[in-house]
C-alpha cells in the first residue's frame, strides 16, 4: 500500500513480527521502521526479519542507529566492532614521524573504511539506512554526544564525515547527519531534559552548523536536535520552520530528507511549555518541515502509543491540521538503496571489504 506521503518511522517490540506489527506496517502513514538491539539475535534472524518486512512492504525504509562506539545496535555474530568517531579525530591529529598532514590523510581513509564496513554489513542483513554521521562538535561538556563526535573543529568534523559518507555510498547506503544545527554545545541530554543553547544565530552558523553548509550537496538526510535556541526560535529545532525551512533548506541549501528525532524523548514532549501528544508533536514537526517523524520504543507492552500516533495523525490530516507532501514522499523513497547488497558470504570474500577492515583505526 503506497500513500502520497508515509511519514511515520516506528519500531517493533521483538525479534519477529507480531500481528499488530504487520498491521502497523501496512498502515498508509507508515514509511519506515527503526531497529534496536532488542530486535537482534543473530545475522540469520535479522535477515529473516528484514526480508519479511520487505515482503509486506517492499518500499519500507528499514533504519537503525548504528554509528560505532557506544551507539552500535548489532555487535555479535560477525559484526565488526566499529570505533567511536572521536578515534578518527584523534587519528587526524596524530602525524607521528610521517610529516605534516599524514594523520589527516590516514584518518580520512580510515573514515571511508569505517563507512564501507558499517554500510556493507548492515545491507547484507537487509538494513537500508543507518542514522550516521554525527555532525555535532565536541565542546567537551556534553555527555550524550562526547566521543560520538569526530572533533571540536567543524572543518575536521566535516571532512571526516564526508569520508565516512563516501564509504557508506560505496556500500550502496545513504546517510543522515545529526543533530542539526548542533547538540554538542549544551550539557543537558534531550532524551531526559529540554536543552537550551543561548548562543546567537550568527555564532551557531559560524561554528556548529558549518558542517551542514559544507556538506549541503553530500547529505541525503538530516536529523534536527531536540534543543531550543531561544535567540533564533522559541521552538526546538525539530519543530521550527525557522530552522528547517528558512535556515536549513533556503539558507544552507539542503535538498534531502529531514527526520525528526525520536518524538518520545523528553525534548519533544513539550511545545511552548505545554505537554503534547505524540500525534500533535508529529503534526507540528511535519508542518515545520520534517519529511519523516520517528517514534521509538513505544511498541513495547502492546504498542498503544504507536496506534495513537497513527490514528491521531490520520485524524489531524482529516481536520486539516497537516497535509501530506508528495515531495516528502519522494525524499523518503530516495533514501532506499538502488543496488543489490552483497550477501554476507560474498562480503567476507570481497577484496574491498577486507582492505577496509585493515584500514579501520
Amino acid at each position: 500500500m503506497t500513500a502520497a506521503h508515509a511519514p511515520v518511522v516506528l519500531d517493533i517490540a521483538g525479534k519477529t513480527l507480531s500481528a499488530d506489527d504487520r498491521r502497523r506496517l501496512l498502515h498508509p502513514l507508515t514509511g519506515g521502521l527503526i531497529l534496536f538491539s532488542r530486535n537482534w539475535a543473530d545475522r540469520r534472524q535479522l535477515t529473516e526479519l528484514t526480508s519479511e518486512i520487505k515482503t509486506i512492504r517492499p518500499d519500507m525504509l528499514i533504519c537503525v542507529d548504528h554509528e560505532g562506539g557506544r551507539v552500535q545496535r548489532f555487535r555479535t555474530d560477525g559484526f565488526t566492532h566499529l570505533p567511536p568517531m572521536r578515534v578518527l579525530g584523534e587519528t587526524w591529529m596524530n602525524d607521528g614521524k610521517r610529516g605534516a598532514g599524514a594523520g589527516a590523510l590516514t584518518a580520512t581513509d580510515a573514515a571511508t573504511a569505517t563507512g564501507f564496513v558499517l554500510g556493507a554489513e548492515l545491507r547484507a542483513c537487509g538494513v537500508d539506512l543507518a542514522f550516521t554521521p554525527v555532525l555535532d562538535l565536541d565542546h567537551g561538556h556534553s555527555a550524550i554526544i562526547g566521543d560520538r563526535a569526530f572533533h571540536r573543529d567543524p572543518r575536521v568534523a566535516t571532512l571526516l564525515a564526508k569520508s565516512l559518507m563516501h564509504g557508506l555510498l560505496l556500500a550502496g547506503m545513504h546517510n543522515c547527519g545529526k543533530h542539526f544545527p548542533g547538540h554538542g554545545f549544551v550539557e543537558a541530554d534531550s532524551h531526559v531534559a529540554m536543552p537550551i543553547d543561548r548562543r546567537s544565530l550568527k555564532a551557531i552558523l559560524a561554528d556548529d552548523a558549518r558542517p551542514y553548509e559544507w556538506l549541503s550537496t553530500s547529505l541525503a538526510g538530516v536529523m534536527p536536535a531536540h534543543v531550543i535556541y531561544p535567540k533564533v526560535d522559541a521552538l526546538p529545532a525539530g519543530f521550527s520552520a525557522r530552522w528547517l525551512k528558512d535556515i536549513l533548506r533556503l539558507q544552507l541549501g539542503f535538498t534531502g530528507a529531514i527526520f525528526s528525532d525520536d518524538l518520545s524523548m523528553e525534548g519533544a514532549r513539550r511545545i511552548n511549555g505545554a505537554p503534547v501528544s505524540f500525534s500533535d508533536a508529529a503534526a507540528v514537526a511535519l508542518n515545520a518541515g520534517c519529511d519523516l517523524v520517528l517514534l521509538c520504543n513505544q511498541s513495547l507492552n502492546g504498542g498503544r502509543a504507536v496506534d495513537e500516533l497513527l490514528d491521531g495523525l490520520t485524524e489531524a490530516e482529516q481536520q486539516g491540521h497537516w497535509h501530506r507532501d508528495p515531495d516528502s514522499e519522494a525524499h523518503r523513497l530516495d533514501l532506499l538503496p538502488q543496488t543489490a547488497p552483497f550477501t554476507w558470504d560474498e562480503l567476507m570474500h570481497l577484496p574491498a571489504y577486507q582492505r577496509a577492515l585493515e584500514r579501520l583505526p
